[in-house]
């Protein structure tokens, strides 16, 4: 009985990670739109002092791009949303997969072979450079510099 219970319990936290509970009130939470997507009538159109349009056409110009911003991005949210859903989904599934299964591998493969590489060069440097610059420094150490200012 017990084992049941903790296999229910742990189909239900799986069922629970892809079936994540959304916000439908505040739906950019971490704000990646906070200053791409606000444009309002007063940023886009404006009439300077002294040529001003009749009252009634600038309140009706307002209701009109108000109106029609609001419905036609719920229609292209229609048409489009789910869609773009999907191919961004696919995107994204195949950035990981390409991460996961080529990336990574093919960097922990590069390290490994490095590592043998790195050795063999350190070895190279330490028996044939060690020696030489060992020789070269005793060569100079023997050289002495005086400067005289000549009146």
């Amino acid at each position: 009985m017990a084992e049941e219970q903790t296999g229910l319990e742990e189909r239900i936290i799986i069922k629970d990670q892809h079936t994540k509970e959304i916000d439908l009130v505040n739906r950019d939470p971490k704000h990646i739109n906070e200053d791409v997507i606000k444009v309002d009538f007063e940023d886009i159109i404006a009439e300077p002092a002294g040529t001003y349009s009749f009252d009634g056409v600038w309140k009706a110009s307002y209701t009109t791009f108000t109106v029609s911003k609001y419905w036609c991005y719920r229609l292209l949210s229609v048409v489009l949303g789910i869609p773009l859903a999907v191919i961004w989904g696919f995107l994204f599934a195949l950035i990981s997969f390409c991460h996961i299964w080529a990336v990574v591998p093919c960097i922990k493969s590069y390290v490994i072979e490095i590592q043998c590489v790195s050795r063999i060069y350190s070895l190279c440097i330490h028996t044939f450079c060690d020696p030489l610059c060992e020789a070269l420094g005793k060569i100079f150490s023997s050289i002495k510099v005086a400067l005289r200012k000549e009146i």
